[in-house]
C-alpha cells in the first residue's frame, strides 16, 4: 500500500496533467485560424509551417500574417512581430529560476517558452509540479499548432474568406482571453487600456505593423506618470 504522501502527490500530479493539456489542447486548436489567415495573406504552405514550427508564439505570426494582408512591409511586419517576442524572454528569466533545468535541456525549453507554459508553470506550487505542467503544455501545444498550422493552410480554399467564419479573430481573442485575467492592478489595466487606445489611434495613418510598435510605447508612458507622481 502507497504511503498517503504518494497518493497525495500522485493526485497533484494528475491536476496538473489535467490543467497542461486543457491549456494546451484549446490553444493549440486555434493554429488552425493561424493556418487559414497564413494562407489568405499570400504565405505558402511551407512558409506558414516553418513559423509555427521555428518561431511558436502565436501573438507575433498572427501580427507578422496581419501586417503583411495588410500592405505592410516585410521589415514592418518583422518588427512588429519581433517587438510582441520580447516579451517571451522575460518569462523565461522567471521561469529560468524556477525550473532549474539541466544544460542540455535548456534550449529545447527555451523554445518553449510562451505565454501559456508559463502561465502553467508559475501556477504550480512547487518545481516538480512546473516542471510537469510546463513539459505537458509544451508538448501538446507544439504538437497540436504545428498539426492545425498544415490543416488550417490546406483547408484553406475550401473555407474561403477566413473573415466570414471569425477564424481571423481567433488568435487576438485567444490572446486576450490569456491576458485579462493578468490584469490585476490598476496600473495594468491603464497600461491595457492605452496601449489599445494608441493601436486605435495610429492604425488609420501608420503602415500596417507600426501600430503594434505604437502600443508598446504604453507601458513606459504610464511608468513614467506614475514615477513622477510619486507613485510605484
Amino acid at each position: 500500500m502507497p504511503p498517503p504522501g504518494a497518493a497525495h502527490r500522485s493526485c497533484a500530479d494528475r491536476a496538473v496533467v489535467r490543467d497542461a493539456l486543457g491549456v494546451g489542447t484549446a490553444v493549440g486548436l486555434s493554429g488552425f485560424a493561424f493556418g487559414v489567415t497564413a494562407a489568405g495573406a499570400g504565405l505558402s504552405l511551407p512558409m506558414a509551417c516553418v513559423l509555427s514550427l521555428l518561431v511558436f508564439t502565436g501573438a507575433s505570426q498572427f501580427a507578422l500574417v496581419g501586417a503583411l494582408a495588410g500592405g505592410g512591409a516585410p521589415a514592418t511586419a518583422a518588427a512588429g512581430a519581433l517587438f510582441l517576442g520580447v516579451r517571451n524572454a522575460f518569462y523565461g528569466l522567471r521561469l529560468s529560476g524556477l525550473l532549474r533545468l539541466p544544460g542540455r535541456l535548456r534550449p529545447l525549453a527555451a523554445h518553449w517558452v510562451i505565454d501559456e507554459t508559463a502561465a502553467v508553470s508559475l501556477a504550480q506550487p512547487d518545481r516538480r509540479s512546473a516542471r510537469l505542467g510546463f513539459a505537458v503544455t509544451g508538448v501538446t501545444l507544439y504538437l497540436l499548432w504545428n498539426l492545425t498550422t498544415l490543416l488550417g493552410h490546406l483547408g484553406a480554399a475550401a473555407l474561403g474568406d477566413p473573415a466570414a467564419w471569425g477564424l481571423d479573430a481567433a488568435g487576438p481573442a485567444v490572446f486576450l482571453a490569456l491576458l485579462a485575467p493578468m490584469l490585476r492592478t490598476a496600473g495594468e489595466r491603464t497600461v491595457a487600456v492605452l496601449a489599445v487606445a494608441l493601436a486605435l489611434a495610429t492604425h488609420p495613418v501608420l503602415p500596417a505593423g507600426v501600430p503594434v510598435l505604437a502600443a508598446g510605447l504604453a507601458a513606459p508612458l504610464v511608468l513614467c506618470v506614475t514615477r513622477r507622481g510619486g507613485g510605484r
